[in-house]
């Protein structure tokens, strides 16, 4: 039995990872300030004597004791992580210096939870790992681009410099039961908008592009990438590489919600991407992984999540 650390453990994501390794017979530590993270989330999970968690801020050391470090924790919607734009890069860089520490002095293996928007608005489409990317340093998402940029420099200085068994994967839009229904991301805005019939809100003319992928597709590759042989950095992408525009997408959601919302449209946000699609070559080759789960039977069970949680 594997003891697994996952900071973030009680966010969107944080949670499935959690849930997926007490499965696998794993003793999970959580670790979240619960800034956007909650407790429900997890809640499920403390009736098996394997699973704890802590309320604890990445910004400051943690001493514990494990085999493995999965660092997810960083606000990731632009409605949360331009709250307080400073505490989202100390998070990003404070937070991978502490976790990247903790796993020098106890020889753990660790996974980065990055982005794909260490690529920017892409001029490379779809997107390779290669490409270094196309970033406003100085912008309002800047905070979150570019910390995640830092904490991948720091992790493969890291491991260049004390030889640290890394592990970085580049997540792309991702989907699923647990997403705050107020992130301001675009599935979780248009299921609350469709499902309470207010207007759909498309940014721009909905031409722009994203690639979704179901979060249970996410965990399953993410876990592939920590369990790869030795050597395995990345970093790597993983997404499902079906492109849809978001007008597209908001048309499906209205469809499967039966909603009477219109769509109504509103100026572009600043340093909004205008295409999104990752090219997963690497991680076919390299963990042997791509998506499953299709769009619409992702949306389905997406749905009847936030239905229960409409007050």
């Amino acid at each position: 039995m594997k003891k697994i650390l996952v900071t973030g453990g009680a966010g969107f994501i944080g949670s499935h990872l959690c849930k997926k390794l007490l499965e696998e017979g794993n003793d999970v530590l959580c670790i979240d300030n619960y800034f956007t993270g909650t407790k429900e989330n997890i809640t499920g999970l403390f009736t098996s004597p394997y699973f704890e968690a802590i309320r604890h801020d990445i910004c400051f050391p943690l001493y514990v004791e494990v085999d493995e470090i999965y660092n997810l924790a960083c606000p990731a919607s632009p409605v949360h992580y331009q709250h307080d734009p400073v505490q989202t890069t100390k998070t990003t860089v404070h937070g991978a210096i502490n976790m990247l520490g903790l796993a020098k002095r106890i020889d753990a293996r660790i996974l980065q939870a990055s982005t794909s928007e260490v690529y920017g608005d892409p001029s490379v489409h779809p997107q390779v790992e290669e490409y270094w990317g196309n970033v406003n340093p100085i912008g309002p998402r800047s905070c979150y681009d570019e910390g995640k940029r830092c904490a991948e420099t720091l992790f493969f200085d890291y491991q260049r410099q004390h030889n640290l068994d890394i592990k970085v994967v580049r997540i792309f839009n991702t989907y699923g039961p647990n997403m705050h229904p107020n992130d301001g991301r675009v599935v979780s805005n248009f299921i609350m908008q469709a499902l309470t019939n207010k207007d759909i809100t498309v940014y721009g003319n909905g031409d722009q592009t994203r690639s979704f992928c179901y979060v249970d597709d996410l965990i399953n590759g993410m876990m592939k990438m920590m369990n790869s042989k030795k050597g395995i950095h990345g970093p790597i992408n993983l997404g499902n590489p079906t492109e849809y525009k978001i007008i597209e997408l908001a048309n499906m959601i209205i469809k499967l919600t039966n909603s009477k919302s219109k769509i109504v449209n509103k100026g572009l946000p600043i340093d909004d991407p205008i295409r999104r699609k990752p090219n997963i070559t690497k991680a076919k080759d390299n963990i042997d992984w791509e998506p499953k789960v299709e769009i619409l039977d992702g949306l389905k069970q997406t749905i009847d999540y936030f239905k229960k949680h409409i007050k």
